[in-house]
């Protein structure tokens, strides 16, 4: 009896060794009344936690979000800290393609309340990926105004998806670049296994051509520091 017992306990502690640590999400504030929450993911059984980045504004309304935390359980504790801290519900998420590191949070924020959105190329794929889906959709380039937040969907070309946007605000100057845009901390193109490598680099100038005068530039992943200089980094990263 007590070699079976010393047996299941070593076959419980296995088990929770093997298991992946819960990651805490980090608000960090950008300009104005606009936040970076960072959340966590495991792109693979083998990598460690990666950071993935979604952006949020206060108003008094409620808060306007763009792309959901890496999962439930992280959009849940976004959803808790910004009524603890601002005491507002989240009231519009859009996501900006099907991954789950965008809209992976979907069902946690529905069940608040708030409403969410993504293309309706966004919904096709993250529906055949059995991934989390919104509960409204648009087509071609579409401007929200909520809670007064302009937001101005642009849709450049495929890159690191095939339906990947990107999210204007034009009052405050920042452009949420989403995974189409490699942060400065990057030196290689992560994920490729939906992107369009050849369409990438196009998609990327239009982006610079349109969007001159963001002051702030956040990619999908890692640090946003450097603004516009992020665009050209990622072409270099691209033509590597």
């Amino acid at each position: 009896m007590k070699l079976k017992l010393f047996a299941l306990c070593l076959f419980i502690s296995a088990i929770a060794f093997g298991q992946k640590k819960p990651m805490k999400i980090s608000i960090t504030p950008l300009t104005n009344n606009f936040y970076v929450c960072t959340s966590y993911g495991y792109p693979d059984d083998k990598s460690p936690a990666y950071p993935a980045n979604c952006l949020f504004a206060v108003t008094d309304k409620g808060i306007v979000l763009v792309n959901t935390p890496w999962g439930d359980e992280q959009t849940q504790q976004l959803v808790d800290s910004v009524k603890q801290r601002f005491n507002k519900k989240i009231i519009f998420c859009v996501g900006t393609h099907f991954h789950d590191d965008c809209v992976g949070g979907f069902n946690v924020l529905k069940k608040h309340g708030a409403k969410t959105y993504t293309s309706q190329q966004t919904y096709i794929l993250a529906k055949k990926e059995n991934n989390e889906l919104p509960q409204y959709t648009f087509t071609g380039d579409t401007t929200f105004n909520i809670a007064g937040i302009t937001l101005q969907i642009y849709y450049p070309g495929a890159g690191h998806t095939k339906d990947n946007i990107v999210v204007w605000l034009p009052h405050d100057k920042i452009l949420f670049g989403g995974c189409l845009v490699k942060s400065l901390e990057a030196d290689n193109k992560g994920f490729t296994g939906d992107a369009d490598l050849n369409q990438w680099p196009a998609s990327i100038k239009h982006v610079q051509n349109r969007f001159q005068t963001a002051r702030y530039v956040i990619p999908g992943h890692l640090g946003w520091q450097g603004g516009l200089k992020q665009l050209s980094h990622t072409l270099h990263i691209l033509n590597q």
